[in-house]
């Protein structure tokens, strides 16, 4: 088997619109389809990565809350990687987003740090 890369990553919204404000005007990400499929009473946006991965958003009517902290078994982040991890916490910080200290890997010596999506999902920015 030979993998070329993640094509995307799905992520259930508790309020659809802030989360797609958040993903598409806050983070910058392209929207490349949005369509609203009425036997689920569900929204499906599709946000374009620049390295050509997806990040699917959806709206699911009364899905239950993921459990973050403490950290539950499962997908434990998504990272977005930057070249430049200093502006990219001053845009974010610039617009209500909290971000954490940032840290230093311990193995690979590259600056990283965590914030959350309007669901509180971890996110990471790792400088590449």
């Amino acid at each position: 088997m030979h993998l070329d890369g993640i094509h995307h990553v799905a992520i259930i919204a508790s309020d659809y619109r802030r989360s797609k404000r958040f993903y598409s005007e806050i983070l910058g990400l392209k929207v490349l389809a949005e369509v609203y499929r009425q036997a689920r009473d569900s929204w499906k946006l599709d946000l374009a990565l620049p390295d050509g991965g997806q990040i699917e958003l959806f709206s699911f009517p009364g899905a239950p809350a993921r459990p973050s902290y403490p950290e539950a078994q499962g997908l434990r982040h998504l990272a977005f990687r930057t070249t430049d991890l200093d502006v990219a916490v001053q845009s974010l910080t610039a617009q209500g987003v909290a971000c954490e200290p940032i840290r230093i890997d311990e193995y690979t010596g590259k600056r990283f740090t965590f914030f959350a999506d309007p669901d509180d999902l971890p996110l990471e920015l790792y400088e590449t």
